[in-house]
């Protein structure tokens, strides 16, 4: 059994589908010490994809498969058909992923009603059909993970879920502690992480409403998993992996306040990113998202959000950034 107790756990950076790319992945994993990080999902259908579609969602492929800064990329795969997934598997392969990640977890309506993502929670036959194919294709060649929530409407069934995907071969479970019906409103039932591993024998990393080290802290009570996946709350406080490890070891951690002047230029080469590679239109949401959630913890944020939500011309809004 894992042993959640491990003095430096796992502490994982989550897909966050149209925000979390890999140029916010970047900038990231550039300032804090995460394990791995997991790509957006990779759709897969009807088709065997080329090469660029892994390559369009996990431009790290082309670099060992590995942010700048060196943290290991997984790619994950979403869908239902045994036999595709398995495919597109041995296809991604070719390019050397770090590790391959299912979800079992997107809560969108659009991907739920092609019967992708969280829908399959009610089928736990389904998920080790599509566990046990793509586990099969990847055996002994890269590092097979899966992701899951609790149920679609409840958990009666997250167990058996959980357990179909040890019995299809995944190395290990990330457990986004709410059900797709509530998607992400609060509360994280961690209670249930700690159900979900004692049925099992791999490990079971904790996801779900970590904002701060304090709510860290009541995960790892609750859930008795030392090791967690962050979205929204490292998103939110990029050095949030940082103030963990810190209250870990007993070491003063950083304030806030003392953190802005570190986070301004994080906003900068994010911005040169999105204006580089997005269209003009596109560029302006995917900052105005990441200072929403920065304006938490950070008064700085909220001021520059406000300055630029309005604004929809690249060049005003980076007139704004160098004037904050």
């Amino acid at each position: 059994m894992h042993d959640p107790a491990r003095r430096h756990p796992r502490l994982l950076l989550a897909p966050m589908e149209g925000l979390l790319d890999a140029r916010l992945r970047a900038v990231l994993t550039g300032v804090a010490a995460y394990d791995w990080c997991v790509t957006e999902f990779v759709r897969v259908t009807q088709e065997v994809l080329p090469r660029r579609s892994f390559l369009r969602l996990a431009p790290e492929l082309a670099t060992d498969s590995r942010t700048a800064s060196g943290v290991p990329v997984r790619v994950q795969l979403l869908g239902s058909d045994p036999e595709r997934m398995a495919a597109n598997a041995a296809r991604l392969l070719a390019l050397a992923p770090a590790g391959v990640d299912l979800n079992f977890g997107c809560p969108a309506p659009q991907v739920n009603r092609h019967r992708g993502g969280a829908v399959l929670l009610d089928e736990p036959e389904l998920i080790y059909a599509v566990t046990a194919a793509v586990g099969d294709a990847v055996r002994g060649r890269t590092r097979f993970s899966a992701k899951m929530r609790l149920g679609v409407r409840d958990p009666s069934r997250a167990i058996e879920a959980a357990q179909a995907i040890e019995a299809g071969g995944a190395e290990l479970i990330v457990v986004h502690a709410r059900t797709r019906d509530q998607r992400y409103r609060p509360p994280a039932h961690w209670t249930w992480i700690a159900r979900i591993a004692e049925a099992v024998t791999i490990p079971v990393v904790a996801n779900g409403e970590i904002w701060t080290v304090e709510d860290y802290l009541r995960c790892r009570a609750e859930s008795g998993r030392g090791d967690v996946m962050l979205g929204r709350g490292a998103v939110a406080d990029p050095f949030l992996v940082e103030r963990i490890r810190a209250r870990l070891d007993g070491t003063p951690a950083r304030t806030y306040a003392d953190d802005w002047p570190r986070l301004v230029p994080m906003l900068d080469a994010y911005w040169r990113h999105v204006t580089r590679e997005l269209a003009p239109r596109h560029a302006p949401g995917r900052l105005k998202q990441w200072l929403h959630l920065l304006q938490q913890h950070y008064p700085q944020a909220a001021r520059l959000f406000e300055d630029v939500r309005e604004l929809r011309d690249p060049g005003a809004i980076g007139a704004c950034l160098a004037n904050r």
